[in-house]
């Protein structure tokens, strides 16, 4: 390690960067996306569980050919994992990014880390 290789921000501007307003709206921007979703798809998830654990019927109803209800559903597990991840990049995109780079800035203008 070198002595000209960059230090980052000391404790005492992290603490700042924490205790802001933006990085609280951060937190906020990020919690509001993140726990509905996560809630959701755990309850997407076990749904598809229990069924195919207490509903053999259901889950074996045939559709078409030898797709039944069960093969449907463990494919929409996936496509729904491919959705949530979707979304939450164009949201980071819009939302999280920005109010990010924009602390990062400040942080970078009183000449942290340089």
């Amino acid at each position: 390690m070198s002595t000209s290789e960059r230090t980052g921000p000391d404790t005492a501007t992290w603490r700042e960067v924490q205790d802001s307003a933006d990085f609280a709206e951060l937190r906020r921007r990020l919690r509001r996306f993140v726990f509905p979703m996560t809630g959701f798809f755990l309850v997407w998830y076990l749904a598809y569980v229990l069924l195919a654990d207490y509903a053999h019927g259901f889950m074996s109803t045939r559709l078409f050919g030898n797709v039944n209800v069960a093969l449907v559903l463990g494919i929409l597990q996936f496509v729904s994992t491919f959705v949530i991840t979707t979304l939450y990049v164009r949201y980071a995109n819009r939302k999280l990014d920005p109010q990010a780079e924009k602390i990062r800035a400040e942080i970078e203008s009183k000449g942290v880390g340089e």
